[in-house]
């Protein structure tokens, strides 16, 4: 058999196996292993005196496989490049176009929405040009950012701190959760109350909940003054059912997955932040070894903003939900939803590949990351093919001296969808009331019981990374492809920080936006940043010159940056230092936080007078279970957390189960959880106890004992399905430090560090 005439490159080692499973012998295919070429790290890598031309180099550590595709595409007929259906898969595919030297005849372009042999094999048949309106609208987005970090950051280095950054989207990103901290600053809480009374039917068994609802219309009760006087005017008097209200109500599913309300959901239903779910769904995206079928790619592309569904996955979904649930589950008809105004609308939404492949019947195949993400997929796809949840509701008002009280309940008489899947909220959901009693208008009843509540308005919450990605999404700042990256980027940056699973501005985030809405307005201003992001489209579209857009954005932004160098010539912006409560036993002032080369550390602010520091430690709840003090967190030598008494060696208790707030019902000492990510069973460590729960229960990696040929201190690490590939093409690496194994110590797991 002859060599192979078809060259087929994509970017990922998994994407390629998946790939060359479905074309067989007479195709080769490699994996590019993302960019192999780009802009200089070093400087600008752009001509701002000659048109923004770029200068594109091969990206260092990449030259064995440049050689290696040059080589490949030397012997092959055809080179089909098949990198990612985007704008820089599109970028991708050019710059390997230019760097292996491929002819227009020879260079073919495709795609897959889907990575399944169908449509591999079909797009294989019908290869197109590559679209240079895609890779100019990445070229200018890429020099557009290069201009603004490299040329603002070492701004942001001379007048607040070095290795500061700043972006086009990171900046207005930030500027988002410090409005939103301002917003709460500002808030001014306002009063209202609320009053319920339990009304007990005349004659007839059954009593009810009613809540003030107004007089003639609605009137929310503004103080105790105005409550108590519709309390003075109903006590002791009767109720009246004056309206008796029933109706069918109808709840459509939630439309198909796009990349943000994926991320949402992920972030609300399984606490993954937007990083981690994008990188799971590339995986799940590219193909995983799935037992019986081999190496499948599970999942539609995951960066679109189209609600769009194929036919033929509509169809598939039809077939599957009358065979499964029954007819009277189906919706129907195709359920087709209309993608938002202003959207590419190049994909379909995220879909399973197959429908037919169930999360259980895969779920052998998956890491447990990988499960949970691929079920919330399938599950929301299937859903949008199913009939309308149904429920029953009535509502009942009574009156009394004027004073209007209502009632209200729903129950479900058909789940529809619900039977597979319901959407997540971030906000409480409309509560479904309590069972009313079969009232009629006209009838009698007495009141037994009120109750009236104070109430104060609430500000506005912080986003959580899950309503940053809404936010961004809805004010048009950023795509798809940049959502994750944007926040994780601020994030590393320290401009926001996680407080109990919350965006807050850090000091240095707020100065560093303060700066920025002073001296570069346009940059960090949210319709500016959503309409650059309408022009890139406009350049995608081809109805816009992508030199012409750089250009008329560098007019303004660099007399913008002479401007602010000029004001700003001598000043150096402070960025508050955080104090804790931590005194310094050397001077007495109290301690304040500050960030080193490895991490956070406790100094005091008397430098250079007073140089006392102190590594940081974090106060959890709970009680030493050994002498009652207080248990702090910390971190050994090698980097590993545990939880010891604040007391140190005095007491000498460590362990690396987690304190929790919960004492043990039995002999009320802390119990202890699982240390990990996830939702933990807290458990008992004191043996004395009949709750005691032993080490190798709380569902820790068993070790195995010496004679099984494993030493006490070896952990093996789970690997993840991205790992595993890694390791295969990795060199051999010395092992890294394993956590300590900790000795007993009467009650749990402790010892020394």
């Amino acid at each position: 058999m002859g060599k192979p005439s078809n060259l087929v490159i994509v970017e990922s080692p998994s994407k390629a196996k998946t790939i060359g499973r479905y074309l067989g012998p007479d195709y080769t295919v490699k994996a590019s292993m993302g960019h192999l070429r780009d802009l200089p790290k070093s400087k600008m890598g752009v001509d701002l005196e000659h048109d923004f031309t770029p200068q594109y180099i091969p990206v260092r550590g990449k030259e064995a496989l440049i050689k290696e595709l040059k080589t490949a595409a030397a012997q092959a007929d055809t080179v089909y490049l098949a990198t990612d259906p985007d704008r820089e898969g599109e970028a991708i595919s050019w710059h390997l176009k230019e760097l292996l030297g491929l002819p227009d005849e020879k260079a073919q372009r495709v795609t897959f929405n889907e990575i399944t042999q169908k449509v591999v094999r079909e797009s294989i048949q019908h290869p197109r040009d590559i679209d240079y309106c895609l890779v100019d609208a990445q070229q200018a987005r890429r020099i557009l950012d290069r201009i603004v970090g490299y040329q603002l950051s070492p701004l942001l280095w001379k007048k607040v701190r070095r290795g500061l950054s700043a972006g086009r989207v990171q900046s207005v990103a930030t500027r988002l959760v410090v409005d939103r901290e301002n917003e709460i600053r500002a808030f001014q809480p306002r009063e209202y109350w609320t009053l319920d009374v339990n009304l007990n039917r005349q004659g007839k068994p059954g009593s009810f909940l009613a809540h003030y609802w107004g007089e003639e219309k609605k009137r929310e009760l503004e103080n105790e003054e105005q409550t108590q006087a519709v309390i003075n005017d109903i006590t002791g008097r009767e109720f009246t059912v004056t309206n008796v209200k029933k109706a069918e109500k109808k709840r459509s599913s939630a439309p198909p997955f796009t990349t943000s309300t994926l991320q949402q959901e992920a972030s609300r239903k399984l606490g993954f932040t937007p990083k981690k779910t994008m990188m799971i769904a590339q995986q799940l995206y590219e193909g995983v070894d799935v037992e019986g079928e081999g190496t499948t790619g599970l999942i539609t592309y995951m960066r679109t903003d189209s609600l769009r569904l194929s036919d033929e996955a509509m169809a598939e979904a039809a077939r599957f939900i009358t065979n499964r649930y029954g007819q009277s589950y189906y919706y129907g008809k195709f359920h087709v939803f209309k993608t938002k105004s202003g959207a590419q609308d190049a994909h379909e939404a995220i879909r399973p590949s197959h429908v037919e492949l169930e999360p259980e019947r895969v779920r052998g195949s998956l890491t447990p990351d990988q499960y949970k993400l691929y079920k919330l997929i399938w599950s929301r796809f299937l859903a949008t093919q199913m009939a309308s949840a149904v429920y029953d509701t009535v509502s009942i008002d009574t009156e009394c001296a004027g004073h209007v009280f209502r009632s209200s309940h729903q129950s479900m008489r058909f789940p529809g969808f619900i039977a597979v899947y319901e959407e997540g909220r971030d906000d409480e959901g409309e509560a479904m009331g309590s069972p009313l009693p079969d009232l009629a208008v006209g009838e009698k009843a007495v009141p037994t019981k009120m109750d009236k509540e104070q109430h104060f308005t609430q500000p506005p919450a912080r986003y959580t990374e899950a309503t940053l990605v809404k936010a961004m999404e809805e004010k048009g700042v950023g795509r798809p492809s940049t959502y994750a990256s944007t926040i994780s980027t601020i994030e590393d940056r320290e401009y926001v920080v996680k407080q109990d699973k919350r965006l807050a501005p850090t000091p240095l985030g707020e100065i560093v936006t303060g700066l920025m809405m002073e001296r570069f307005n346009d940059i960090i201003d949210v319709e500016f940043t959503a309409n650059m992001e309408n022009r890139l489209d406009a350049v995608e579209s081809g109805q816009q010159h992508w030199k012409t857009l750089l250009a008329e954005f560098y007019q303004d932004f660099s007399k913008e940056l002479r401007n602010a160098e000029e004001a700003l010539e001598g000043v150096h912006l402070k960025v508050p230092e955080e104090e804790t409560d931590e005194v310094c036993e050397l001077c007495g002032r109290k301690m304040v936080i500050k960030m080193g080369r490895f991490g956070k550390f406790l100094a005091c602010p008397g430098f250079p007078e007073c140089r006392n520091t102190k590594p940081l430690m974090e106060h959890m709840p709970g009680r030493c279970p050994k002498c009652g003090s207080g248990m702090l967190k910390r971190k050994s030598k090698k980097g590993y957390a545990y939880y010891a008494c604040e007391k140190g060696a005095e007491c000498g208790f460590m362990s690396w189960d987690v304190p929790t707030a919960e004492d043990c019902p039995e002999c009320g000492q802390t119990m202890f959880k699982k240390s990990g990510k996830g939702r933990m069973k807290p458990f008992c460590i004191n043996e004395n106890c009949v709750n005691f729960l032993p080490e190798d229960q709380r569902g820790y990696y068993k070790k195995k004992t010496a004679a099984e040929g494993e030493t006490p201190e070896e952990k093996p690490a789970k690997k993840t399905a991205a790992k595993k590939t890694a390791a295969k093409k990795a060199p051999a690496k010395k092992t890294a430090a394993k956590k300590p194994a900790a000795k007993k110590n009467g009650s749990g797991k402790s010892g020394e560090v």
